[in-house]
């Protein structure tokens, strides 16, 4: 039994989150760019082949969570494939998806036959011309139908996340929260990260957790803290007092969770990291595609997850954003 994935605080990894494109369909200002955006070649990016390796290796050392996420992934051809390929690698216990819905009523039924049965969509605003403007493509019509289809279905979980930044987000709070009640959907509330493109943030543009639990309780009716909650989770769960629905809430900014985090990352250009914000990165595409064992690979997962830092620092003057923005990195 191969000994655990620890880092050197103590830290036990067994999530690890796969980006297959870092290519999009929408343009989220706080994202991308509308235009000249840099995808990286599409000869750099991993094979669903060396991704299933890759997996396959890391599920060995303890990885049990796979998560696949872009860029927009239902942009990858034929990715109902690639999960059931992952979906049937013993010991994975949990396969998900976070996707911005777009493409996903045409895939949704492909994808619930390779397996998949978690998904997350992205979703700010269930007005249209909100919508546009923060998007910048007229594509929520779409979206509501993929979640209508994954209900159908009988996806479960469906969770929506949404993106909380200041003096944007306020009156979408409300309506995405009934929205979830209604149809049994969690709202996952992300405190705005510094991960865009343009260097836009600045952390007085974070609605931060603690103000939308407030607008929530005040407007519907009480939260209430879920107890006994898994803390290497990354969102606090809240359950309405009435017993009708349930809010999530990943609270980077404010509530950091890096003591308990338990993720590392493969960029869809293969390259490791330990961190959603670190600075340093590892690469595994040479690796795959150099001839090298089975071994080296693990060698190399050890090391990386070996050098984790404590945490981001976000909150500390000498934060440093990292050098790539979310889409090219990986939700």
């Amino acid at each position: 039994m191969p000994a655990p994935l620890l880092d050197s605080f103590g830290r036990l990894h067994d999530n690890l989150r796969i980006s297959v494109t870092d290519r999009c369909n929408i343009r989220c200002y706080y994202c991308m760019p509308e235009h000249a955006v840099e995808f990286v070649p599409r000869s750099e990016i991993l094979s669903f082949e060396e991704i299933e390796r890759f997996a396959r290796i890391a599920v060995r050392l303890g990885i049990t969570k796979l998560r696949l996420t872009g860029g927009e992934p239902l942009l990858r051809r034929d990715l109902a494939g690639l999960v059931a390929r992952l979906g049937a690698i013993e010991g994975v216990r949990d396969l998900a998806l976070t996707t911005n819905g777009v493409l996903l009523a045409g895939q949704a039924e492909a994808l619930y036959r390779a397996g998949l049965r978690r998904i997350n969509v992205h979703l700010d605003t269930l007005d249209r011309e909100r919508f546009l403007s923060i998007t910048r493509r007229d594509e929520l019509g779409r979206i509501l139908e993929g979640i209508e289809a994954c209900r159908r279905l009988g996806f479960q979980p469906i969770k929506i996340n949404a993106v909380a930044v200041k003096n944007l987000a306020e009156p979408d709070i409300v309506p995405l929260a009934r929205f979830g009640r209604e149809r049994g959907i969690e709202i996952r509330y992300i405190e705005f990260m510094p991960l865009d493109a343009q260097g836009i943030w600045d952390r007085d543009k974070v609605l931060l957790a603690g103000d939308i639990v407030a607008t929530l309780s005040r407007e519907i009716c009480p939260l209430i803290e879920v107890p006994d909650q898994d803390p290497r989770a990354p969102a606090s769960q809240y359950r309405f007092s009435d017993g009708i629905g349930s809010i999530g809430f990943i609270a980077s900014v404010s509530q950091p969770f890096c003591l308990n985090c338990n993720r590392i990352r493969l960029t869809a250009d293969g390259h490791l990291r330990y961190c959603l914000f670190a600075l340093e990165e590892f690469g595994v595409k040479g690796l795959l595609r150099g001839g090298a064992t089975d071994g080296e690979i693990e060698a190399l997962i050890r090391s990386t997850v070996e050098k984790k830092w404590l945490g981001h620092e976000i909150n500390q003057g000498r934060f440093t954003p990292p050098p790539r923005p979310m889409y090219s990195i990986g939700g």
